[in-house]
């Protein structure tokens, strides 16, 4: 009598504590979409739906990365203010206003370019030489300069200031100011002078401010197409980060965060980077796609956007229409991706219980 009471003891309490699972049903994730008032909606993600899907808004981040067409400019910088001239006048004449006795040349090193575009030039007065390559400022300052002196000569060098600098704030070795030497030094020759993208950096995106606007580019994107090398402007402000987009994996794969490697990432590659698909415990037909939308993405008629703020995009890898529609089915940063258990998982742990039960049994005779 007393190995019996043990039995029911131990089967109570077996009973009580409820099979073990790793990950959800199906099933369960779903029941509450046929209920009268869901909280969320339920889309399958089909070869027919991807057409509506794809024309909803994206959700984490703006749906790609912007960046500027490639275009070089001059061979030579062009002075703004802030630059720094230095000028070597030349005069053969004994009597000139512009050089000492005995000499024939006088230098008037670091003139700043004024705020509105000029140097001072003695017995001259302001010279406006902004927006002019050196060569074409030097003929300018000429000019000026043969109004009281005919034959002197005068030479021009340039030291670019803060706005025909460029600054390379940080994800390089050497961050810092870089002096641009020609409209046509490149972000290549920018990040190169920085001694290259830092390699603590995991998938690095690489960033650019010019007037006001941010532009955006995976470094590996930029590092492969010459058509994104672009020619940098005074002023410009760039810095090298870490895509620091993700989307979640969790379920019958096991949990984890997962980085994006490229700029889009389908359904069925987030599969692949999770690890795959346990062929012992993940249902195949039960990928589920967890996305949270803007209140402003709304639409009643599911037009144009989606009929609730929560969706569970359903994906079923068992049919060619589902792998097809895996394919092409994007990702977004911040999703879930549930893999949900296989029903004969639960099957196997009921036999194992029954199993155990038995055993117990046998010892108790």
């Amino acid at each position: 009598m007393r190995r019996i009471l043990l039995l029911l003891l131990l089967v109570e309490g077996l009973a009580a504590c409820g099979f073990p699972a790793g990950a959800p049903i199906q099933s369960e994730i779903l029941a509450e979409a046929e209920a009268k008032d869901p909280t969320f909606e339920v889309v399958e993600v089909s070869r027919a739906n991807l057409p509506r899907v794809s024309g909803w808004p994206m959700t984490g981040w703006q749906g790609h990365y912007r960046w500027l067409t490639a275009g070089g400019g001059g061979p030579t910088n062009l002075i703004r203010a802030g630059d720094q001239v230095d000028l070597v006048i030349w005069d053969s004449q004994d009597n000139s206003l512009l050089t000492t006795p005995n000499t024939k040349a006088t230098s008037m090193e670091g003139i700043v370019v004024s705020p509105g575009g000029s140097i001072f030039v003695p017995y001259v007065g302001a010279v406006v030489i902004n927006g002019l390559s050196p060569d074409a400022a030097r003929q300018v300052v000429q000019r000026e300069i043969e109004r009281i002196a005919p034959s002197a000569q005068v030479q021009l060098a340039l030291t670019p200031g803060t706005t025909n600098s460029v600054d390379l704030v940080r994800g390089v070795n050497k961050p810092g100011p870089v002096p641009l030497p020609s409209r046509n030094y490149t972000i290549l020759n920018l990040i190169s002078a920085g001694g290259g993208i830092s390699n603590q950096l995991r998938n690095p995106l690489v960033r650019l401010i010019r007037n006001g606007k941010t532009y955006e580019i995976r470094a590996d994107t930029l590092l492969s197409d010459g058509t994104h090398n672009i020619a940098m402007r005074g002023g410009d402000k760039v810095t090298v980060e870490e895509d620091a987009r993700y989307f979640v994996v969790a379920g019958a794969t096991g949990d984890r965060i997962v980085d994006f490697e490229r700029e889009h990432i389908t359904a069925m590659e987030a599969l692949s980077m999770a690890g795959g698909l346990s062929e012992n415990r993940a249902n195949p037909g039960g990928i589920l796609v967890l996305r949270d939308y803007p209140a402003s993405a709304v639409r009643p008629d599911g037009v144009g956007g989606p009929k609730l703020p929560q969706v569970v995009f359903t994906v079923d890898l068992t049919s060619a229409d589902g792998l097809f529609s895996a394919r092409a089915f994007e990702i977004n940063p911040g999703d879930l991706v549930m893999v949900t258990e296989a029903p004969m998982v639960s099957v196997g742990q009921v036999i194992d219980l029954v199993s155990e039960g038995a055993l117990v049994w046998n010892r108790l005779q």
